[in-house]
């Protein structure tokens, strides 16, 4: 079977009753956790971005009060799999701001942790994957916005230069 393309899916839906076009949408959602979890934001949540990027930041607080400090090894787990649903929320936005914020607050929130992302290579390139992706994001926003998170991206670097500083003159002494 060959799948048809968006624009093909969209002359076809253009031209459904409302009724038919309710249970597709009924039909789709049953048929995977995703596609309900995604009509949910855009039924329910899409018009409030601000209380939507709280809700997610609150099950990100959530992952980290979870995180083990037994290993780095169940650590990293940990970070990925919070990673895993902060990316799955930021792609049901499909906005930038929103992604920003919400890749800021992770970032923060790795930082606040103290987990020692610089005893492992994982760890660290987890880290900057995702401040290469908030640059990424950064570039693609409104100038005023860009400011505003630039700011708050320069205070999480900040922050890694002076930790980075202080571990490599521990290690010189």
């Amino acid at each position: 079977m060959k799948t048809a393309t968006i624009q093909e899916l969209k002359q076809e839906l253009h031209g459904i009753d409302p009724g038919r076009l309710m249970e597709l949408c009924l039909r789709l959602a049953k048929f995977k956790k995703e596609n309900k979890e995604l009509l949910t934001y855009l039924l329910f949540e899409s018009h409030d971005e601000e209380a939507y990027i709280n809700s997610v930041k609150l099950l990100i607080d959530e992952g980290f009060t979870e995180l083990p400090k037994a290993n780095l090894y169940l650590i990293k787990k940990s970070l990925r799999k919070i990673l895993r649903v902060t990316n799955k929320y930021i792609k049901y936005t499909g906005s930038k701001p929103v992604e920003v914020a919400l890749l800021i607050y992770f970032c923060r929130k790795v930082k606040e942790s103290g987990i020692p992302i610089q005893k492992s290579n994982v760890l660290t390139n987890l880290y900057q994957q995702q401040i290469k992706k908030l640059n990424t994001a950064l570039q693609q926003l409104h100038e005023d916005l860009q400011y505003d998170y630039q700011r708050e991206l320069d205070g999480l670097m900040l922050e890694e230069v002076s930790l980075m500083t202080n571990i490599f003159g521990k290690r010189r002494s």
